[in-house]
């Protein structure tokens, strides 16, 4: 396909329109024009799937200081302690900043409404519309970057790659598949905020979109990343054969909802004090065991002891989706078996959002500040949005307040990106190697892995990388390149870490093993602990 190319000017880049990329909007609107790319519709982003909740200190049972407890416990060890801080610290500012923009938390009564999840020894955890939570802090921030007059906004547009001249990010190269458009994009500073790696592993609860595109973009261009064996499996996932991979909130069993094996029993007491309230990792590797006990590819979430009207009002999303498969959740049991959830890993960044490279900052689910250590605590995931996404914007503001916009690249730049997209590759292969790739994920670096599995599936990508490695420019090739380079960093981070710690768990290495607080970073150069 023959494309024409058209150079765009801006102060500020932003790749990607989840919570992150929208509240870095507001912030560098303040300081220039302001450019969001998203690669499909607007409202697909793991923001808007968001159906538990926001995790904040704000009840009146609640501190900021015990929020920290939980998140540190929750991250197995593994949490930057200042990043911890920063979030559970400025994290109500941002929540009572929302509701002054408009956004409707349920009440009960005056009071804001709490529930609790899995790890956390308060209630704290914010929702909207029983369980659409993502979606109405999505609709308050797209309103507000409205306001700004300074921001606007290119949907389907895929980023192929970002731009580096002498050392430092200056933009990035966008394609209009369907227009037929490449825009080379120069900017001042560049945010990557493109959401999770969820769909490079066979059952997920993510969106389509998430395939780790801000993770390989930023990989080519020099930047570190770091945690990336750190991958959340959520325990509940709809598991019923032709349906979607719905994800059954973690609120559900915060409400009271029971896990049972597919003899009927109630099965978690064996596993943790804490029950259906366990850590993730924790749920997920019992629900595991139980599946492999029993012979069976499921278990159940049950919440049939609760009133009918209560989940109509309390999970409406949820009650009606299930409904509409034909389960009534208030009769039924419901099937689940866990999926990819959420990646802990990502881009290394500083606490502003700064990575590596000059230039590219990232935020949201894309980067890693140490947050979530080993283990996301329930919750966490949109108020980090909020909290580093606003700080991210404020790094940049800053670096750019040093620099002018940068010049369009030059002939041999266009000539470079003609060559590194001179592949064909058909729909078949592509659909093929896709499909591949997820399953061999799902087997070889889920929820339990050995060095002989990820070897397996290392050696395979590798493969796959060298047919795919100068992909035409069209967005399912160059999805399917973003997906091979950073499973295989997955698998890479896996191999080096021969201990299990939160997400990661290693049979051959049951037990933590030395070493186990250092930090597996990955650089081009070195891989380093």
């Amino acid at each position: 396909m023959s494309y024409t190319i058209e150079h765009l000017a801006t102060d500020f880049l932003i790749i990607g329109g989840g919570v992150a990329g929208l509240r870095a909007a507001i912030e560098l609107a303040r300081n220039g024009d302001v450019l969001v790319v998203t690669k499909d519709a607007p409202s697909e982003s793991s923001t808007e799937y968001a159906q538990g909740g926001i995790a904040v200190a704000l009840s009146d049972e609640d501190e900021i200081s015990i929020h920290f407890d939980d998140t540190i416990k929750a991250g197995d060890g593994l949490c930057t302690r200042k990043s911890v801080g920063t979030l559970v610290e400025e994290g109500p500012t941002r929540i009572r900043e929302l509701i002054a923009w408009g956004a409707e938390f349920d009440k009960e009564g005056s009071k804001l409404a709490f529930t609790q999840e899995a790890a956390h020894t308060k209630r704290r955890i914010l929702h909207a519309q029983g369980d659409s939570t993502g979606h109405e802090i999505l609709r308050v921030l797209i309103d507000k970057v409205r306001t700004t007059q300074r921001a606007s906004k290119i949907d389907f547009a895929f980023t192929a790659d970002l731009i580096i001249e002498k050392g430092r990010c200056t933009g990035a190269v966008v394609v209009q598949q369907r227009l037929g458009k490449v825009l080379v994009i120069s900017a001042r500073a560049v945010l990557l905020a493109a959401g999770g790696a969820g769909r490079l592993f066979e059952r997920t609860t993510n969106p389509p979109v998430s395939t780790a595109d801000g993770m390989a973009m930023a990989w080519r261009a020099g930047a570190a990343l770091v945690d990336m064996e750190f991958i959340q499996f959520h325990p509940t996932a709809l598991f019923l054969p032709g349906a979607p991979q719905f994800l059954l909130s973690e609120a559900m069993r915060g409400e009271g909802g029971m896990l049972r094996n597919t003899d009927g029993l109630r099965f978690m007491d064996r596993y943790h004090p804490a029950r259906e309230l366990a850590p993730r990792d924790v749920v997920t590797r019992a629900i595991h065991s139980e599946m492999i006990r029993t012979g069976a590819d499921h278990v159940y979430l049950d919440m049939t002891h609760m009133f009918d009207k209560y989940l109509m009002w309390r999970f409406p999303r949820i009650y009606r989706t299930c409904k509409e498969l034909g389960i009534d959740i208030s009769r039924q049991q419901i099937p689940v078996s866990p999926a990819a959830h959420y990646i802990m890993g990502g881009v290394k960044t500083d606490l502003w959002g700064a990575t590596t490279v000059p230039g590219l900052f990232a935020a949201g689910e894309t980067a890693c500040t140490g947050v979530h250590g080993a283990n996301r605590l329930a919750s966490n995931s949109l108020l980090e949005g909020l909290v580093f996404g606003e700080r991210a914007g404020l790094g940049a503001a800053r670096y750019a307040a040093r620099r002018e916009r940068p010049e369009a690249p030059s002939g041999r730049f266009l000539k470079d990106l003609e060559k590194r997209h001179s592949g064909v590759n058909t729909a078949s292969d592509i659909d093929f190697v896709r499909t591949s790739l997820r399953k061999i994920m799902w087997e070889n670096a889920g929820i339990l892995r050995t060095r002989k599995g990820l070897q397996a599936a290392t050696k395979k990508l590798r493969e796959w990388y060298r047919m795919i490695k100068n992909p035409p420019l069209e967005r399912q090739a160059l999805e399917l390149k973003n997906m091979i380079e950073v499973a295989h960093l997955i698998t890479r981070a896996a191999l080096l870490r021969e201990g299990s710690v939160g997400g990661h768990y290693r049979t051959d290495f049951p037990a933590k093993g030395k070493n186990w607080r250092k930090r597996i970073v990955l650089e081009h150069t070195r891989s380093r602990r």
